[in-house]
């Protein structure tokens, strides 16, 4: 019987691939979030839930150090129209300070709800109060950000306005000598990495401070504490939120996407990254940690760097974690014409009902 003729295989051609981002977007779409929401019930979300907050929480780095004592220092404070502002210095570690402003409601009467308020990337605090680059007082809201502080005391809550960190008073010296708008991000997100700390991480543990803080005010009702932030500072709303049971309600204005949208595809400053969080979750899956608890999302239709069309699947996604839980009343969105900016039109009213109904 003759031997069969060998037949070798044509080897599969060479697929050259010298762009780093085509090499990375290969890698996202093979990719499958361990910790992707994928529960049916409340129990599976329990479990879940549990997960998910145990390792983003460990990814984001520092939250579980011993907390120092606060040693708050009201340094300023000055009457303005229907409201006193505050300069307030407090502990965030041993060695990290925060400055804030607070602001207090006029003619308030006993233990008020209270705000968070979390300004986007640019000169810091004094962005969301209405203080002008040369230390003067806006008369009207203004800006992207359109001093949503002020909107919210006016409204009737107890303001933390805080510097986040990298921004206003917590910058490095060499960046505070470029002038006002130079921020710190870089080089502590590079170099916190390295120990294990992220930016997003720091930014999210002077939250909780901040919540230590409200909690020894006599004008502060601690059972009533939401959390509002733009851009960056809805990041860190989000992230916040997360993992803060403290926090009751949330405002997430101008962040919501999935990260293969917005910070992957898109410039964006190294303070929002977070090694190795796509290995377990994509971002509607850090907001679905929220639940169900209420939180309320807005987006422009024109935000060029948190795209609509990212947005609206995003909150999809994290509105069917709300209805697993049978809490969907709880969970809202705004899609507003404009850009990358706050509006507060149906937020504000949202918050209002859950922390002061």
């Amino acid at each position: 019987m003759p031997a069969k003729k060998k037949t070798t295989k044509k080897a599969a051609p060479v697929k050259r691939v010298m762009r780093p981002m085509d090499y990375i977007w290969s890698l996202y779409d093979a990719n499958e979030p361990a910790l992707a929401f994928d529960c049916k019930n409340e129990a599976e979300w329990k479990k879940w839930r549990l997960k998910l907050k145990r390792k983003f929480t460990d990814l984001l780095g520092g939250l579980d150090e011993p907390k120092c004592d606060l040693a708050p220092k009201v340094s300023k404070r000055k009457k303005l129209d229907g409201y006193t502002r505050e300069h307030v210095v407090f502990q965030s570690r041993e060695n990290l300070s925060v400055a804030a402003w607070v602001l207090v409601p006029e003619g308030a009467e006993g233990p008020q709800p209270a705000m968070i308020c979390l300004q986007g990337h640019g000169p810091g605090k004094d962005q969301i109060v209405g203080i002008n680059d040369d230390g003067t007082q806006r008369t009207e809201y203004g800006e992207y950000q359109k001093d949503f502080a002020i909107q919210a005391v006016r409204r009737g809550y107890v303001v933390i306005a805080p510097d986040m960190i990298s921004f206003g008073e917590r910058r490095d010296k060499a960046d505070v000598e470029k002038g006002k708008g130079a921020s710190s991000c870089r080089k502590p997100s590079m170099a916190g990495m390295l120990l294990g700390h992220t930016v997003p991480g720091m930014r999210v543990y002077d939250v909780s401070r901040c919540i230590d803080y409200l909690e020894t005010r006599p004008d502060v009702n601690s059972k009533k504490i939401g959390c509002m932030g733009i851009s960056g500072g809805g990041t860190i709303t989000t992230f916040a939120a997360a993992v803060e049971e403290r926090i009751q309600a949330s405002l997430i204005s101008g962040y919501l996407s999935y990260w293969r949208d917005s910070i992957m595809d898109i410039q964006h400053c190294e303070d929002n990254y977070v090694p190795n969080a796509l290995q377990y979750a994509e971002m509607p899956d850090i907001a679905c940690l929220i639940a169900p608890r209420p939180v309320f999302f807005e987006n422009g239709t024109q935000d060029t760097i948190f795209p609509i069309k990212s947005a609206r699947k995003a909150y999809k996604y994290i509105k069917a974690a709300y209805d697993v839980l049978g809490v969907a009343h709880r969970c809202e969105m705004q899609v507003f014409e404009g850009e990358h900016q706050f509006c507060g039109e149906k937020g504000f009213p949202f918050m209002d009902r859950w922390l002061k109904g």
